[in-house]
């Protein structure tokens, strides 16, 4: 067996870490404007008089607000000429100030007042009128709400501003993604290192969530781990697992440094590759590949799909969605959520452009047998993709020799 997998032990590798985020820089105050000025301008330029924000990731994107969501109505209102009024219950304004200090325009509610009553009564305060776009993250109670005391106003999906902004990462947010990924490859390459015959997924996935911390970064915001044939299932299996000599090892895992994500997975052999295993890692690589060599500025993005998809049709899996073959889209946009905007899918027409970024994953799903997801995540820059990690070298030597 390769050194690189197995032959070392959880406490010898938490041990080992040594945590450094010197290198981190937090988004700025000045960027979260930059930011709603881009969004004003978008707004001007489709018509719509304000974005409604609830408490989502959005919220905390374009104002450093970070709330739960709950029945309570909080959020902010961001006008077209970039006026930005927070909505908050009364008993929760000194708490709000933690965050946005005494100059912010929060206006309250109380707890036997309509909020929506309240927005509405902001929008007129500041003589908007016509279309108001409304966060999509937000839950239906407040879309309802909303819709009644809105009557006046079209109500349409916050997406053509929220989406349009948010998946064009500037160089700060792909530095604070950098650093998350850099971790989970490590934690990844440790993890090889911890597996032993009899392991137990739940042990597994206890030690990426200590390691992922040891680093400094969040504890696993997700946490696959899959040996032998539950490999095949993309998102992994209920119950636990024991790692026997031969197995297909799939981990899938990522943790967040700022509120930014990392999503990485590595697929090997524990023991000696069958012909059968190593034959399908390297076609489950050339189809990475292919769509890595695809993913060019202005290309749309169900190329890169088709490009991947094409290498796993030619040697005979799929068609399409069907299995055996690759089962899902090849990659989804990556920032503040796991999954976001645009997705690497078919019928997906949006040209690839600078600061957009995505996982690459064409996995391949055996029924009855195993299956390889190897993800890795690229960024546009003017001249072309970019690796955030590059991929994985072997089926037996993951993480190289």
């Amino acid at each position: 067996m390769n050194s690189t997998i197995g032959g070392s032990s959880a406490e010898r590798e938490l041990a080992s870490i040594t945590r450094d985020l010197s290198h981190v820089r937090l988004i700025t105050d000045d960027e979260r404007q930059q930011r709603r000025d881009k969004a004003a301008v978008l707004m001007q330029e489709r018509g719509i008089a304000a974005l409604i924000l609830s408490a989502s990731t959005s919220l905390y994107y374009f104002t450093g607000l970070s709330w739960y969501q709950s029945e309570r109505l909080v959020g902010a209102v961001l006008t077209c000429n970039g006026k930005l009024i927070f909505i908050s219950p009364a008993f929760e304004e000194s708490k709000l100030r933690e965050t946005l200090g005494n100059q912010a325009d929060i206006r309250l509610w109380e707890e036997d007042e309509s909020p929506y009553t309240l927005v509405a009564q902001v929008l007129r305060d500041v003589a908007l009128s016509g279309t108001i776009a409304l966060d999509e993250a937000a839950p239906f109670f407040i879309a309802d709400g909303l819709r009644q005391a809105l009557s006046a106003y079209t109500i349409v999906n916050g997406m053509v501003i929220t989406a349009e902004c948010r998946m064009h990462k500037s160089a700060n947010e792909i530095a604070l993604m950098q650093a998350a990924k850099n971790i989970t490859l490590e934690v990844q390459r440790r993890t090889a290192k911890i597996l032993r015959e009899g392991i137990s997924s739940t042990e597994v996935a206890e030690f990426i969530n200590q390691a992922h911390r040891a680093f400094g970064g969040s504890s696993s915001t997700f946490c696959i781990v899959s040996f032998g044939l539950p490999t095949s299932i993309p998102h992994g299996p209920d119950g636990v697992q024991y790692l026997k000599d031969g197995d297909m090892v799939l981990i899938d895992t990522g943790c967040m440094i700022e509120r930014y994500h990392s999503d990485i997975t590595r697929s090997y052999v524990f023991g000696e590759p069958t012909e059968r295993q190593r034959t399908m890692w390297e076609l489950e690589k050339a189809a990475q590949a292919a769509a890595f060599e695809a993913a060019q500025i202005g290309v749309p993005c169900e190329e890169v799909d088709a490009a991947a998809r094409r290498i796993l049709e030619a040697a005979g899996l799929g068609p399409g969605y069907k299995t055996p073959g690759l089962p899902h889209r090849t990659g989804h946009g990556i920032g503040l959520d796991i999954h976001e905007w645009t997705y690497l899918v078919k019928g997906n027409k949006t040209p690839l452009a600078a600061g957009m970024c995505f996982s690459n994953e064409p996995m391949i799903c055996l029924d009855g047998e195993f299956g390889i997801r190897l993800e890795d995540h690229f960024y546009m820059t003017e001249q072309g993709p970019r690796w955030f990690t590059g991929q994985s070298h072997a089926v037996d030597a993951p993480f190289g020799k």
